[in-house]
């Protein structure tokens, strides 16, 4: 008998007249409710009955029904299909489960037809109302059907970006109950014989003669209703863990985006504020969170890598960058008020709510930890509005000088900071990483908050030279020894003595501190670059001792570094040139800020600091050097500035490292042999073996790469005077 159904199918399908079709396709109907007339009782799957083939051929017949009618026009077997609500009754028919796996049948059958029927249907009594009641059986616990729901899903969602409008259609609203209908007697009329003219009319807000449509001008709060189970539905589906890499997930994520990616302002704000999904998103960040074991595998952190599945929690912490992923993304195809939305909301619910705690607690292993994982969600987010929320929780809003004792303003900020320089090593490289993290985000604030806003008024430079240009008037007949600078840098002249400093001038080989009438910020880039090479003594040296470790192997990086940099700061207006000093701010009240002090008394310990921790510190303060800023370019590359008293910069803190080196330099024996294996060894050239003074040797290797770097840096800052460094090879 199917063998002759099947072949009467294809018959009509193929030649006969549309009101055959129209019999064909009531007689499929009446094939599948005459089951449930004859059948009582049974526990047969439905595969082993003839639904599926019924529903098959009668969505075959409307899909060739619509292709034979015009544009405008309604066959009668969709005429049929919408007056005797025949998806109502399959709705049913699926809630009930009977014959087993029929609400698998009848996703099928709904995702199909929204799939293959052209014309707008969505926006009809008829066909939302099923489509809203199959939602709510979305979802649900021990669902074995989350494939075809998630697939279903995704359709809806589809139409609804075609046509943003018919979001109207399929929220609902379960506290008030709201119909879109103003009475029964329209919502009859809508079902029976105003259908074919609504059918036409779907994509036309602005046609009002439908009862079913609302007026465009209808604000979202009115078109919107305030609970949407679509929204629970698919943050449901996106938790699916019916195997590894769910594809139900991945689905749900997929029906999220198209969702969110509708460029309609009303359609973002209706998402935004008249239902749970940021809400809802934001908890489930909370909670993949709090699942992470309270001990991690940091170095998953300071790689940033998540290839690693060898350590306790790796599944747990996959899952999360994997939604905090999603989440970004998500917040990158949304209109901005829907993104902002959603990342105020993780700023809430999430960054405030759980994990400030966790930083700020007594508990070394919880910090670490913790710094970690932000340091890792920091390289995760890309979101400009989710980097802005980041930037206010991390650092506040404050842009006036910081101030040396205030510790109260932003305590996050202020405790962040003082982690690195945090008695555990492992938890100051973790704060260091994420500040460089931090650093690498395209937001003006980041470099403001920790840095310019303390720059801004040049208070580190003297006020009692040069006027307000702070121009150098000075020849080279002018009395100036190259130790009046060092000697205005009390932070070096309270350790050592003025003979100390003349035997250092003789060691460093560095040009005269101050040769010809100069500017501040105009120095010749020949200088600067030669000053940072030759500050470290020739016997601290070991570049010469190995091949390929000249300055200039750091120069294409710097070059990198420079343009990213340079591309950020396109848009932040800064200043082209020096800001012109004011006599009226006392250069007294200058501070650095605590961010740089804790990288300056870093710095200064170099000698004496673990390796990892000497790499970070210098790391740091090389992206700090590269941005292209006059302020923070004079302050941290020119050498040749004349500091106020009790002002230190990152040259003169240099200095003092130098000189606390010339000192230790004499009481160790070979000194120049020791340091030159232990660089063999730091680049697996020679094996390792007992050498005293370790920590003292890797820290003056990493001083002379430091001030390669920088010249690097000095040297890509300053193309227009750089004509002269083909010669520094002589250095």
């Amino acid at each position: 008998m199917e063998y002759v159904l099947c072949w009467i199918g294809h018959n009509y399908l193929g030649t006969h007249s549309l009101i055959n079709l129209l019999d064909s396709f009531v007689d499929h109907w009446k094939g599948i409710t005459n089951y449930y007339i004859e059948t009582t009782g049974q526990t047969r799957p439905v595969k082993q009955t003839d639904i599926p083939w019924r529903l098959k051929q009668m969505l075959d017949i409307l899909v060739f029904e619509e292709a034979q009618q015009g544009q405008e026009e309604m066959g009668p077997c969709m005429e049929y299909l919408l007056q005797h609500k025949l998806l109502e009754t399959l709705c049913t028919l699926g809630k009930a489960q009977y014959p087993p796996g029929m609400n698998q049948q009848v996703l099928v059958f709904f995702s199909k037809i929204l799939v293959q029927i052209q014309k707008p249907m969505l926006h009809i009594l008829n066909v939302y109302r099923p489509v809203q009641k199959l939602v709510r059986l979305c979802g649900l616990p021990g669902s074995q059907t989350e494939k075809e729901e998630a697939q279903f899903m995704f359709v809806v969602c589809s139409r609804v970006k075609q046509d943003p409008y018919v979001l109207n259609y399929i929220l609902e609203d379960n506290h008030s109950k709201r119909s879109i209908s103003t009475s029964e007697d329209t919502e009859k009329g809508r079902s029976g014989e105003t259908v074919s003219s609504n059918y036409l009319t779907a994509s036309n807000p602005a046609s009002t003669s439908s009862p079913q449509q609302h007026s465009p001008t209808d604000s979202p709060s009115t078109i919107f209703p305030a609970n949407a189970g679509l929204i629970h539905v698919l943050v449901h589906l996106s938790r699916s863990q019916v195997c590894s890499k769910s594809r139900v997930a991945l689905k749900a994520f997929e029906s999220l985006l198209l969702l969110v990616s509708i460029p309609k302002e009303d359609t973002a704000v209706c998402l935004a504020e008249s239902t749970p999904l940021c809400q809802l998103l934001a908890e489930r960040l909370c909670e993949l969170f709090s699942q992470l074991p309270a001990t991690l595998d940091v170095a998953f952190s300071q790689s940033g890598k998540q290839e690693s599945q060898s350590f306790p929690g790796s599944e747990h912490m996959e899952s999360f960058f994997a939604w905090l992923d999603f989440l970004d993304h998500l917040m990158r195809e949304a209109p901005k008020s829907l993104a902002v939305k959603l990342a105020k909301e993780i700023h809430h619910c999430w960054l405030v709510g759980v994990l400030q705690h966790e930083l700020l607690q007594m508990s070394e292993m919880g910090v670490l930890v913790n710094t970690a994982l932000l340091c890792c969600s920091v390289r995760h987010i890309q979101s400009p509005a989710m980097v802005e929320e980041l930037v206010s929780f991390l650092l506040g809003r404050q842009t006036q000088s910081e101030q040396r004792f205030d510790t109260e303003s932003h305590v996050l900020r202020y405790q962040l900071i003082e982690h690195c320089d945090h008695i555990s090593d492992e938890i100051s490289i973790t704060t260091l990483l994420l500040f460089e993290a931090l650093l690498q985000k395209p937001h003006r604030d980041i470099l403001f908050n920790l840095v310019l806003r303390n720059l801004e008024n040049r208070c580190y430079l003297t006020r009692t030279l040069g006027g307000g240009d702070d121009c150098r008037h000075f020849t080279d007949t002018d009395p100036v020894e190259e130790n009046e600078e060092l000697e205005e840098d009390p932070f070096f002249t309270d350790m050592y003595g003025e003979d100390e400093f003349n035997s250092s001038e003789q060691l460093l080989h560095r040009p005269q501190l101050i040769r010809e009438h100069r500017c501040s910020g105009q120095t010749q880039a020949l200088d600067i670059v030669n000053s940072f090479l030759c500050l470290v003594p020739q016997e601290a040296k070991t570049s010469q001792h190995v091949q390929g470790a000249r300055y200039e192997t750091y120069v294409h990086d710097a070059h990198e570094q420079f343009k990213e940099c340079t591309a950020f700061s396109l848009d932040w207006d800064w200043p082209e040139s020096l800001k012109p000093t004011e006599l009226s701010v006392s250069s007294s009240d200058f501070f650095e800020g605590h961010f740089l002090k804790v990288l300056f008394d870093r710095i200064g310990r170099i000698l004496e600091q673990p390796y990892e921790l000497n790499l970070q510190v210098t790391s740091v303060l090389s992206r700090l050097a590269v941005f292209p800023h006059p302020h923070l370019h004079e302050y941290l590359l020119d050498p040749y500035i004349i500091l106020a008293p009790g002002a230190r910069s990152l040259f003169s803190v240099l200095i003092r490292v130098i000189g606390e080196l010339m000192q230790r330099i004499e009481v160790i024996p070979n000194f120049t042999e020791k340091l030159v294996h232990v660089r063999r060894q730091l680049m697996g050239l020679d094996g390792e073996s007992g050498v005293d003074h370790m920590p003292l040797l890797k820290g003056v290797i990493i001083l002379e790469e430091f001030c390669k770097e920088l010249a690097a840096i000095a040297f890509v800052k300053l193309p227009a005077n750089n004509t002269n460094l083909q010669n520094t090879d002589t250095l």
